[in-house]
């Protein structure tokens, strides 16, 4: 019998697409917190708040330079060893302040590179599914590797509920979901980086 050996801790950077304070988007990060606390314990996930950023101007670049707050972001985007997107859909596409964010962090030198990413959303319909492809494909281009399952996308309108008044996760069905979601990127992490 093979001993019992521990797999390597990840460190995640969660980004919501969403900034408003209730957003289901920014619950689904806060039930993978709990999940990675309490049952994906190989995993270190961290909230990146994106509300801060300004848009994307060139004009407030320096010589290898970005303004502080820029600086800080593109820094917790690099030491992460991967991402996971709370992708909300607008108009058949990304929200535009996870746009920007992707934008700032693509910025030479391109923080995102060779990081394995994991993309879940919720909201009407489809939940989001649209968006998600949108997001792969900007994705390509900076070299992102996403987890092609499982597919997490949850109706957040069809009964039963799936959020309580304050955006909160509360269907077991999708937290069973969702961790199945964070095994896989741990899982997947490990191999992008060739452990």
């Amino acid at each position: 019998m093979a001993p019992n050996v521990a797999k390597p801790i990840i460190k995640v950077a969660a980004l919501s697409g969403s900034l408003r304070k209730g957003s289901y988007h920014r619950g689904l990060i806060r039930a993978a917190i709990q999940l990675s606390q309490e049952s994906v314990k190989d995993i270190q996930i961290e909230y990146i708040d994106i509300e801060q950023l300004p848009m994307l101007n060139t004009d407030l670049e320096g010589p290898g330079t970005f303004p502080p707050v820029v600086e800080a972001f593109r820094q917790k985007i690099k030491e992460a060893d991967s991402v996971l997107f709370a992708s909300p859909e607008y108009n058949f596409s990304i929200a535009a302040p996870l746009k920007n964010a992707i934008d700032w962090a693509s910025r030479p030198p391109n923080a995102w590179a060779n990081k394995a990413a994991a993309i879940i959303s919720t909201g009407g319909g489809a939940g989001g599914e649209r968006a998600q492809y949108h997001l792969r494909q900007v994705g390509v281009f900076l070299d992102l590797h996403f987890i092609n399952k499982p597919l997490f996308t949850l109706n957040a309108f069809e009964p039963p509920a799936k959020f309580d008044k304050d955006g909160n996760l509360v269907s077991e069905e999708a937290k069973e979901k969702l961790k199945e979601v964070l095994l896989a990127l741990h899982e997947f992490t490990l191999r992008v980086q060739g452990k």
